[in-house]
């Protein structure tokens, strides 16, 4: 038998229990039944397996491209998918999102490598990525996916159009053949389109063909396949131009012969590509959130988004230690997945892992892919991506905002884009400012014989021996609480009034609210009159309390809500109507 602890007795000790052998044998068979859990269920396998073959069919090319717009190898687009696509899928809170390349994400991780040689880009590439799956990977561990509802759709509008606009004069380049001494997206367009003498008119062919094979396809039976069909023809034309006049069409560089390679990353790099990395972060967690609303998983209203951000962000790290470019919520993807029968998260499964054979048996056609080929088909993609209706509705809604959706596409195409999202969320947070404060009000509640009360506009000033009850609607911060102070009456030389304000509804305020009410307060009583402050929350009493406000309006005078609707607001017209030795006229509101 152990002895005691020093200062203990025998009985507090507790017996020491002999472990059960039968304990270490449920071990294996819990973990096998989580695993069988895990596994795709007989029902669901064949479609599953169907709908990432096809994603993985379709989407080898738009993730080649996509590294085109990331100023990157394309075999980095197909590593995202191989490894990014099923880590995301594993830990997504929406089972159906695929996170897998995207335009904007590319777009803005090319404006990020844009100032960096091209022989070190591929180091800067995996720090950018893996450092974006980690700011991703803290934003879901914090629970941040709240803070998605402060970007605007109308900043989102025209975020995405920008985007669009990009896409579209980024492959101007490889389209016609002509390289621009401009470096600017809008400028190096505007360039090329003036000297249209030097196209190579062998581009040209190779592109448009992909470009408008896929424009037809779209709206066709043939629609899931267009992209493949359109670059197995410019495949087709390029290898005929190469023959006939060798060299006459460019083609995109050899895929290596090792297709993993693990890359070490370089950590002196962090300090500069910190901006980058923070606003492609946000790009990817806004489109996906965007995903999760639009394809919310079955038998449910939504998911949970941070968890979506666990799931990128995860992605993104795994992809970023293999060269992959960064991947995020893609609508697109999410689409085809679930129209072609997608029904659990093993169709992302097996539409990343099926990418690997695929690469291998095509690995002789995908050298054959000309570069005018995939600027064809991510011009279409850029094309497709344009929402005239959405445009139209952000436009007939209201003048901020068309304001919000203007400022957001001009930053997104005159500076770099990783950048215009700070703007775009900039511009949110002031829209969300502006207007919340431009729908304070502040109504006079007039009690009515046998009825409800009567709401009307407050009064400008206040009268002698009166009870007024105010009530305000809207946001109390700091930008509303100014408009609110510009909304209560004048006293004037009235005398020995009473003011009820009713802040039902209202769990805590801002300072610049407490300092409205200071001054208030302090100038009802300066006419020998007093302030009652009803349906108060318990936390509203605790800041009115910690900033010395019950003091100076009056602890009596601080009145708590109630369950009954305008319990409080009754208590102090009652006790108004008593210190002023009036008669109420109606016993209650």
């Amino acid at each position: 038998m152990a002895l005691p602890p020093e200062g203990g007795s025998v009985a507090e000790i507790a017996p020491v229990k002999k472990p059960n052998p039968d304990t270490f044998k449920e071990y294996p068979q819990a973990i096998g039944q989580t695993v069988r859990q895990r596994l795709p269920e007989k029902g669901t396998r064949r479609d599953d397996l169907t709908a990432g073959l096809v994603f993985a069919l379709v989407n080898i090319p738009q993730a080649m491209a996509n590294a085109s717009l990331a100023l990157v190898n394309p075999v980095n687009g197909l590593y995202t998918l191989m490894l990014g696509t099923p880590v995301a899928a594993l830990f997504t809170g929406s089972r159906l999102m695929n996170v897998s390349t995207t335009g904007s994400l590319s777009v803005a991780a090319g404006s990020a490598l844009l100032g960096i040689p091209e022989n070190f880009r591929p180091q800067h590439l995996v720090v950018l990525v893996m450092m974006v799956g980690l700011i991703q990977l803290t934003a879901g561990f914090f629970k941040l996916g709240s803070l998605i509802r402060f970007i605007s759709n109308a900043v989102m509008v025209g975020f995405k159009t920008g985007v669009s606009l990009l896409i579209i004069l980024g492959q101007l380049d490889d389209f016609t053949g002509y390289n621009s001494a401009f470096k600017g997206r809008i400028a190096g367009s505007l360039d090329t389109l003036l000297n249209i003498g030097q196209w190579q008119w062998s581009a040209v062919a190779v592109g448009g063909l992909v470009l408008v094979l896929i424009l037809i396809l779209l709206r066709t039976r043939y629609a899931k396949v267009a992209y493949v069909i359109a670059l197995s023809a410019g495949i087709v034309l390029g290898v005929i131009l190469n023959a006939v006049i060798p060299g006459a069409v460019e083609m995109i560089p050899p895929l290596p012969d090792k297709l993993f390679t693990f890359a070490r990353p370089e950590l002196g790099y962090m300090p500069v590509l910190l901006p980058s990395a923070l606003g492609i972060a946000i790009i990817g967690l806004i489109q996906g959130a965007g995903v999760a609303q639009s394809f919310p998983n079955p038998g449910s209203h939504g998911s949970d988004i941070s968890r979506d951000f666990l799931g990128q962000g995860a992605s993104n790290l795994v992809a970023g230690l293999f060269s992959g470019i960064p991947g995020g919520g893609s609508m697109p993807g999410t689409a085809l997945v679930v129209s072609t029968g997608g029904r659990t998260r093993w169709a992302n499964i097996f539409a990343g892992l099926l990418v690997i054979p695929l690469v291998f048996l095509l690995h002789s056609l995908i050298d054959l892919v000309p570069l005018p080929a995939l600027g064809g088909l991510l011009i279409a993609i850029g094309i497709q991506s344009l929402r005239p209706g959405a445009i139209r509705v952000v436009w007939v809604t209201s003048l901020p905002s068309r304001v919000a959706m203007g400022m957001t596409l001009a930053s997104t195409l005159i500076m770099p884009l990783q950048y215009a999202v700070f703007v775009g969320v900039a511009i949110s947070i002031m829209l969300h400012v502006l207007q919340s404060s431009a729908r304070v009000r502040l109504v006079e509640f007039l009690p009515v014989e046998g009825g409800f009360p009567v709401e009307q506009d407050a009064p400008q000033r206040l009268e002698s021996e009166t009870v007024t009850i105010l009530m305000p609607y809207g946001d109390l911060f700091f930008a509303a609480a100014a408009t609110l102070e510009d909304l209560l009456p004048e006293v004037g030389s009235a005398q020995r009034m009473v003011v009820i304000l009713s802040l039902h509804g209202f769990e805590e305020v801002g300072s610049t609210f407490i300092g409205v009410l200071r001054r208030f307060t302090e100038t009802l009583h300066a006419a020998d009159g007093r302030l009652y402050v009803v349906g108060v929350s318990p936390a509203l009493i605790r800041q009115l309390e910690r900033t010395d406000l019950t003091r100076l309006i009056g602890p009596e005078r601080i009145i708590p809500a109630t369950p009954q609707l305008g319990g409080a607001a009754n208590q102090a017209l009652a006790e108004a109507y008593a210190w002023l030795d009036k008669p109420m006229r109606y016993a209650h509101l």
